[in-house]
């Protein structure tokens, strides 16, 4: 399907120049296959870690020789893993090229070598030469180099696994992802970065050469307030854990780490862990907003303990509650605990994991989920991705059945909407604008609010010529009952926007990759400029 010239246009306007020059490098020079290793042959620098490593992400199980489940997605080889295998999806071979399975705790160390020298052996190109699963699979084997017992004592088989590690690390040093940077870039900076710290010699020091440009993309992409520019809680808590473990090998290396990188890791590792716990709702478990589904990041509960054992601690938020530059607001009183989205899509050059959901929140009464995010299901452009993406499946108003962003493709967003946050009120009040790119003549303003173990929410619309889609997405297991203008939820009471005329439908829900669960959705049609007043009251 061909793209609109508008939409492409509207697109790359907001490219780096470094991207746009790497992209077409990228189109020009041929895809990346497997490298020598370097002449000077990095020896090992490091036996074992500052702290032990957290284990393998909720998503990833493998039982040996030949059985892998991955993103909810299970796959029986004949014997020995597939390495090429496409079947289950691009995703699914992204992941299991990261051995991301083989830091379980119930693997022996033959289980786990084996399958690292299979892979050196008979994987030469493809999946796995990505530099993405580069940046990725280093960082596990470098985990399982540092803990004692990971693997097989034997030097000739760890021989091999450094060999190929060190090729795998050359050949991402010379395919660095600055055509997308963000996340991948970051990704890849802290795989070298770490590469040069567990390692040493003539390539771990050319390795160490990248640690100004890790640190200045550590300044661009952790945000004041703590938070990863990405608005993702699921890529935020994955940058989190790679940003600890480098630190955990630079606290192991000593002397040996650059000057300035122990305290520049620490530094962005307490305010991203202070971010996280605002990403995190009651029941313990991050919000959905964005690229975010549960199983593929370590529990937040996780990475605070991880943090803890190599000494760092929380920062102290400027505002409680409140990530005013990645644009998130958590309100809290009684029995309500809120997350509001108040931005739009960023950064502006890499907004691939954005959704349109501004002025959307998610909701939890007595710590449990009642208003939720619909989550991601899969990166396949097509109905699902379109569905996690649109806004019409967040918590918010769809004005002239448009979406907020054009969103198109699987990542990718033209025209943006102007998003503003108004005022806040630590704690108890959030005021928030957004004007979506194809309905700029109708700003949609909410204000939510709470008092006296009461949430209300206000929405006025600037321009009466719209039609209205009012939307509340209900966690799994709710089932509403509508009375008039009133849902009735065990132990929750909500007064509706008694313009609108009310529905219930039935959505899916995507609370983990690979994964699709039926919900309800209250639905309300309307027109004009509101007010349009919501009333959340707990009962008993």
């Amino acid at each position: 399907m061909r793209t609109a010239p508008g939409t492409l246009l509207r697109t790359v306007r907001h490219l780096h120049p470094r991207q746009v020059w790497h992209h077409a490098l990228h189109v020009l020079l041929p895809a990346a296959r497997s490298a020598e290793p370097p002449p000077d042959l990095p020896a090992p620098a490091l036996q074992r870690a500052a702290a032990p490593f957290p284990g393998a992400p909720a998503h990833a199980h493998f039982e040996p020789p030949d059985r892998v489940t991955l993103l909810n997605r299970e796959a029986r080889f004949d014997g020995r893993i597939d390495w090429d295998i496409q079947s289950e999806g691009p995703l699914f071979a992204f992941h299991l090229h990261q051995h991301d399975f083989l830091r379980a705790a119930s693997l022996s160390p033959s289980d786990r070598s084996a399958v690292l020298l299979d892979w050196e052996s008979r994987h030469r190109r493809g999946t796995g030469w990505h530099p993405a699963s580069i940046s990725l699979r280093a960082l596990t084997w470098l985990k399982l180099l540092t803990t004692p017992g990971a693997l097989e004592e034997d030097a000739g088989e760890l021989l091999r696994v450094r060999r190929s590690l060190s090729a795998q690390l050359e050949m991402l040093a010379g395919h660095l992802e600055v055509r997308l940077l963000a996340n991948h870039y970051l990704s890849n900076l802290l795989a070298l970065v770490a590469g040069g710290l567990v390692l040493r010699g003539g390539a771990a020091r050319r390795w160490l050469g990248l640690v100004p440009e890790l640190c200045s993309q550590l300044e661009k992409q952790v945000l004041a307030d703590g938070a990863h520019y990405e608005r993702s809680p699921m890529y935020h808590a994955l940058m989190l854990e790679g940003v600890l473990d480098v630190l955990n090998w630079a606290r192991a290396a000593g002397e040996r780490a650059p000057g300035g990188l122990v305290e520049t890791l620490e530094g962005n590792a307490s305010r991203m862990l202070a971010a996280l716990a605002i990403y995190t709702h009651p029941d313990g478990e991050i919000a959905l907003f964005a690229d975010s589904a549960f199983g593929i990041a370590q529990r937040p509960e996780v990475l605070e303990a991880y943090a803890g054992s190599l000494g760092v601690l929380a920062a102290a938020p400027a505002r409680a509650g409140v990530l005013e530059d990645a644009g998130y607001v958590r309100l809290a009183d009684g029995a309500f605990s809120l997350l509001v989205s108040v931005a739009g899509p960023k950064p502006a050059y890499q907004p691939g994991h954005a959704h349109a959901d501004a002025l959307a929140f998610e909701l939890c009464v007595n710590g449990e989920r009642v208003v939720t995010d619909t989550g991601v299901f899969e990166y396949v452009p097509g109905e699902r991705r379109d569905r996690a993406r649109a806004t019409s499946s967040h918590a918010t108003i769809e004005v002239g059945g448009r979406d907020q962003a054009e969103l198109w493709a699987a990542h990718r967003v033209g025209g943006r909407p102007k998003v503003k946050l108004e005022a806040v009120g630590p704690g108890r009040r959030v005021e928030a604008s957004c004007a979506g790119w194809a309905t700029r003549d109708t700003p949609h303003r909410r204000v939510l609010a709470l008092a006296d173990g009461v949430l209300e929410i206000t929405d006025t619309l600037a321009d009466r010529r719209h039609a209205l889609k009012l939307v509340l997405p209900l966690a799994p297991g709710l089932e509403p009952a509508l009375e008039g203008s009133e849902a009735l939820l065990p132990g929750l009471r909500i007064a509706l926007p008694g313009a609108a005329r009310w529905r219930i439908e039935r959505c899916e829900y995507y609370p983990e990759f690979g994964r699709s669960v039926e919900r309800a959705v209250l639905v309300g049609d309307a027109e004009g400029e509101g007010p349009f007043l919501w009333r959340f009251r707990a009962s008993d």
